[in-house]
């Protein structure tokens, strides 16, 4: 007879107990989180009263009548002041202005020019980047109003330029009369050039030397190496500086005021003075607001697109 072996027993099934119901978060948790919390909280009061409540204000009264003078009380008025700033002329001129003084002062001249002055800088010695550094820089720390004169000094009919023209034996003429948004474009990117500048010297001076230097022994030219590997490399930086000095550009109001006051018949009134002139002279703060909120739109509208860019990989 063979001996059978019995079957296998199953061993017996062990239940783990049930999770402890969530009673929320423990106290010490909460309590560290407001400590950690509390040290930021002035700052947070500080932007929400100062920042956000001015905001939320300017918004409020875009949507009435409110004046500075001649009036009991302001009444809600809906998207009249936004519908009558595209039906004015003078806005939409201000826009287009706005858009020229844009592009010639900040996309065009202080871009290129502080990109080429960076570039240059790279390649000179010691004492001339100095003595350039120094010049370019002590344009852009003067105050607005000071550079607005003395550009004006430059341009005016009996200015310096038209007495370096005349001594030249070339025509001169009324450069604020004729050509006023050239003036105050030429006079931003003055004044403006030297934060492009330092944006790109910094940029230049992160590129590896063996990069340029390898693709110098690769026979490309100076415009070459410039196109297919400087500017790649500094796609972002270029992106930074072209969002941060349009923001600034479309602001631009003392320079402008001070040269010309948007004038003549405006003719270099950008939407900062046409604003100004609204509110602050026909008091007419409900639509000057408006025309404000217009423009923090356009500005807004630049920054997408920049940041777009800017996520674009090469």
């Amino acid at each position: 007879m063979t001996a059978t072996t019995p079957p296998p027993q199953a061993e017996p099934e062990v239940r783990k107990a049930p999770p402890p119901p969530d009673s929320g978060a423990r106290p010490g948790t909460a309590r560290r989180s407001l400590l950690r919390a509390l040290p930021v909280s002035p700052a947070v009061v500080l932007l929400l009263l100062f920042l956000a409540g001015p905001i939320v204000y300017c918004v409020v009264i875009a949507f009435t009548d409110l004046q500075l003078t001649g009036q009991a009380e302001e009444s809600f008025v809906g998207f009249d002041n936004f519908t009558r700033a595209f039906r004015d002329e003078a806005f939409l001129n201000a826009v287009w202005l706005t858009l020229v003084f844009t592009v010639l002062s900040s996309l065009i001249g202080q871009n290129t020019l502080g990109l080429a002055l960076a570039s240059l800088m790279q390649r000179a010695s010691k004492p001339v980047r100095t003595l350039t550094g120094g010049i370019v820089v002590t344009a852009w720390v003067l105050p607005e109003v000071v550079a607005g004169f003395l550009l004006y000094a430059f341009f005016r009919r009996e200015g310096t330029l038209n007495a370096v023209l005349d001594g030249l034996h070339l025509p001169s003429q009324n450069w604020l009369f004729t050509l006023p948004i050239l003036a105050v474009s030429f006079a931003n990117v003055w004044r403006g050039t030297a934060f492009s500048m330092l944006v790109y010297s910094a940029a230049l001076n992160e590129i590896p030397k063996e990069v340029t230097e390898a693709a110098e022994v690769d026979g490309a030219s100076g415009w070459r190496r410039m196109w297919h590997v400087t500017l790649p490399m500094i796609r972002r930086s270029i992106g930074t500086n072209l969002m941060l000095n349009t923001l600034q550009t479309l602001s631009v109001f003392g320079l402008i005021w001070v040269m010309t006051r948007g004038g003549p018949s405006g003719k270099s009134q950008t939407l900062p003075l046409f604003m100004h002139e609204q509110a602050f002279q026909n008091s007419l703060i409900g639509y000057g607001t408006a025309v404000a909120l217009l423009l923090l739109l356009i500005g807004s509208l630049f920054s997408v697109v920049y940041l777009r860019l800017l996520r674009t990989e090469v």
